[in-house]
């Protein structure tokens, strides 16, 4: 049993339960994954487009570049129309990443392109755009209706606490990521802003009633084209048991924001997406300064594929297709499992692979 001290009045672990549990963990070093084969993470997850070989093969090359973590988006709409099924698939998931020595971090929801989900099949990427066709999750009509409907809030908080009482005490779980970017913004849309607060208030609250023996989170993200407001971060940061956030920028306001958040919080840190190239967010610079400072990295993008995220976000900015960029935007392999940048690969297995040995 844990004493009194180890969780405050809400449930949040203390900064010494956060601690404890962190320094049991190996060094932890992943990638946001979806498949080649999927574009959303309806695709990834509906039963129509499930590809457990294609994820089986990424993830066993994932785990050949020395990572031990896959950040993954789950989706509320497979909740409400594939229940079973979303979670044998999400069991089979956990048990491929397994079997390849790789933990996943759970995300339930996202502010993140496009403001209208909807299940079945999903429209073709747009060709050279950058995350054409992935989807917020539960979308902005749903952020509006919420919490008024009361109908759409049990919908959501059965979602949630179904899916962390399911793998609540599941080892192959790491953590779960409840909210991504919350208040976020996409080329073309309005941010969501504010009306993230409640859903991102309830988030909480729902998956500590399921009980999970993993840390909850929520990453911090200082959006450069919409301010995030404030609201937000103070609620990310006061419910969160270890701290995580993003980061696209170079190494030095990088290092400066580490150190900041660590004398701020004084809890584990992790950040949750970096790697963007062509913003000077690289592995030679950036992964060095995150182990140097026991910090988790996890960068965004393993293949390239239907996610097109070897274009840069200002790609949406274009109507004409642009050909395959001279420096990829993110990711690190090809469908084929051949490297975008062979010496960069080769610098992973030697810092990674190597450096555990």
């Amino acid at each position: 049993m844990l004493d009194d001290r180890a969780v405050s009045a809400e449930g949040r672990w203390s900064a010494e339960r956060a601690w404890a549990w962190w320094r049991a963990q190996p060094w932890q070093v992943g990638c946001n994954f979806v498949p080649s084969s999927a574009g959303s993470q309806l695709e990834m997850w509906q039963a129509a487009t499930w590809d457990p070989e294609t994820i089986d093969r990424e993830l066993g090359w994932a785990a050949d570049l020395g990572l031990n973590l896959v950040r993954v988006y789950l989706h509320d709409l497979l909740w409400e129309h594939e229940r079973e099924g979303f979670l044998e698939r999400l069991d089979s998931f956990l048990g491929i990443a397994e079997r390849r020595g790789l933990r996943m971090l759970a995300v339930f929801f996202d502010d993140v392109w496009d403001p209208e989900p909807r299940p079945g099949p999903q429209r073709e990427p747009h060709p050279g755009r950058h995350n054409s066709i992935w989807v917020k999750s539960p979308g902005v009509p749903a952020l509006r209706a919420y919490p008024d409907d009361s109908a759409l809030r049990a919908r959501l908080e059965e979602y949630v606490h179904g899916v962390v009482a399911a793998f609540a005490a599941d080892p192959r779980i790491f953590a779960w990521d409840l909210y991504n970017e919350p208040g976020g913004n996409t080329p073309r849309q309005e941010a969501v802003g504010r009306a993230c607060l409640p859903l991102l208030r309830d988030v909480f609250d729902w998956a500590r009633a399921a009980g999970p023996e993993q840390p909850l989170t929520s990453g911090l993200w200082w959006n450069p084209l919409e301010p995030v407001d404030p609201e937000i971060h103070r609620v990310q940061l006061e419910r969160s048991d270890i701290v995580s956030f993003h980061d696209y920028g170079p190494i030095e306001p990088l290092e400066a924001l580490c150190d900041g958040l660590a004398a701020l919080t004084g809890r584990p840190l992790l950040c949750t997406e970096y790697l963007a190239r062509q913003l000077r967010s690289r592995f030679e610079t950036h992964l060095p300064a995150f182990r140097a400072r026991g910090i988790g990295a996890v960068h965004w993008g393993l293949v390239s594929g239907r996610s097109q995220t070897i274009h840069p976000w200002w790609s949406w900015l274009d109507e004409k297709p642009g050909p395959e960029p001279e420096v990829w935007f993110h990711d690190v392999l090809r469908v084929d499992g051949t490297p975008f940048d062979p010496a960069e690969t080769a610098f992973l297995r030697r810092f990674l692979v190597e450096g555990r040995a």
